[in-house]
């Protein structure tokens, strides 16, 4: 196993999802399986699962619904049309509507309404820019500015305009049940504006009784503004930044990321960096100069976890790319200290913090090789990773799924293990094991916190001494 901390994310598509591909990207040090339902349905879906199941139960699955999006409906030329500088184009509100050359409808259905007049519409990710300049019987009037081509299916986007879209498609609820059906990890959801968008979904996943953890997809300046708010009712962050850099002047981009870090490691919440991070190896072996740079910045502002995308899911080198990012994050953790003086928020264990930080402290002062812990929730294991140990962390968790869920957490790697009968039974069983996974020697010294008072107690206690004397 790869002693990096920092997590990589890969997207797999069912075009390329054999086991022995997945089992590659494990062993090159991807940690979770990213799955992005716009590009793919149930079935195809369900296919990546199993593949990635036959080859570990540690690798963590997430789904990427759709979110409340824009889109221009279907059009009758399926070429689109061309548009040059200053050419008029409108739009009319009817989702069923087949859209033409200089009238273009939407799937929902106010958005003539909902959109004033003075601002801007992007389409297919900024590729062409149209400023609204009146509306008339029914119709949005837009010029445009610059040359594009118009077609069918294109995204599109307000920027600094809030559209009252639903917070979860038709789509979107028939990929969550199913990822419940299916026992995932995670439902990553996109374009999250407030609050609202992630209780809609924690209301399915409540009503039936289901484990898995809502991602706040941050892709708008909505999202930005309510990070605070967004960050109370999810389990993590992903900083898309290709939504994200249409959405928002490119040059405010590097800011919020550094931001929304800080503000999900003080919360204890997984924080992902993501969107063409290694755009230039779907097609070439090495990455560029500037995307080495771009992924070394994520990692020194203590990035949880980094993506890849269409790297992974349709790229000439998918494991190149992997390991690209596994030799980044190996050499800039290397020069990586911990953040002793975090003033983490939210606390619901305040003895599992204090354990937290003390453990961490002590592998500043002590040679400390390790730090292992046990979980029912995972919380410790969270509270440990956000002051970012120079060492590896050990989760011993009594949940499968938990065990999963720590793959987004810096420095965390799991391990499922029955409850034992008392702490020293814990504590021998764990470092037996992770000596024969020469996780550590005999002789290093190692740190363990753990509940004396079984393990839905919490954390209670913290012992440090050499591997050797704690299987004694």
């Amino acid at each position: 196993m790869h002693e990096k901390k920092t997590k990589i994310i890969c997207t797999i598509s069912d075009r390329r999802c054999n086991p022995e591909f997945i089992q590659s990207l494990y062993e090159a040090g991807m940690n979770v399986v990213r799955i992005n339902s716009a590009h793919t349905s149930l079935d195809s879906s369900l296919k990546i699962v199993e593949n990635v199941r036959k080859v570990s139960d540690k690798i963590a699955i997430l789904i990427d619904t759709k979110g409340p999006e824009i889109r221009i409906t279907k059009m009758d030329d399926s070429e689109g049309f061309t548009v040059e500088a200053g050419d008029s184009v409108e739009f009319a509100d009817n989702v069923e509507g087949i859209s033409t050359k200089g009238l273009l409808y939407t799937n929902y259905y106010n958005f003539v309404a909902e959109v004033p007049v003075g601002v801007n519409i992007l389409i297919d990710d900024g590729e062409i820019s149209l400023t609204t300049i009146g509306k008339k019987d029914g119709r949005l009037i837009c010029v445009a500015n610059n040359k594009g081509i118009i077609s069918g299916k294109k995204s599109l986007n307000v920027p600094n305009v809030n559209i009252k879209l639903p917070s979860i498609s038709d789509k979107d609820r028939e990929f969550i049940l199913w990822a419940i059906e299916n026992n995932l990890d995670f439902i990553a959801h996109s374009f999250v504006r407030n609050r609202d968008d992630l209780m809609a979904v924690q209301k399915i996943l409540n009503e039936h009784n289901s484990h898995l953890k809502i991602i706040s997809k941050i892709e708008n300046q909505e999202g930005v503004n309510n990070i605070d708010e967004i960050l109370t009712y999810c389990y993590g962050v992903m900083v898309a930044r290709g939504d994200l850099g249409v959405e928002i002047e490119y040059q405010k981009i590097p800011t919020i990321q550094r931001d929304i870090i800080m503000k999900c490691q003080a919360r204890k919440k997984p924080v992902i960096i993501a969107t063409q991070m290694l755009h230039s190896m779907i097609e070439h072996p090495r990455p560029t100069r500037a995307e080495v740079t771009d992924i070394a910045n994520a990692i020194y502002q203590s990035t949880d976890a980094i993506m890849l995308s269409g790297e992974t899911a349709n790229g000439k080198y998918p494991l190149e790319a992997v390991e690209t990012m596994t030799k980044i994050a190996l050499e800039i953790e290397k020069q990586h200290e911990p953040f002793l003086n975090l003033n983490m928020i939210d606390i619901s264990e305040p003895v599992a913090a204090v354990l937290a930080k003390g453990i961490v402290d002590a592998t500043v002062k002590l040679p400390i090789k390790a730090i292992v812990f046990d979980t029912m929730t995972g919380r410790t294991g969270r509270y440990i990773s956000a002051f970012r140990p120079n060492v590896p962390i050990y989760a011993k968790c009594y949940k499968d799924y938990v065990m999963r869920e720590l793959s987004l957490s810096y420095g965390v790697y799991g391990y499922l293990i029955n409850i034992y009968d008392s702490k020293d039974d814990f504590i021998k069983s764990s470092v037996k094991t992770l000596l024969k996974d020469k996780c550590f020697n005999r002789k290093d010294m190692i740190g363990v916190v753990g509940g004396s008072f079984g393990p839905s107690a919490g954390a209670t206690f913290l012992e440090i001494s050499t591997a050797i004397n704690m299987i004694m």
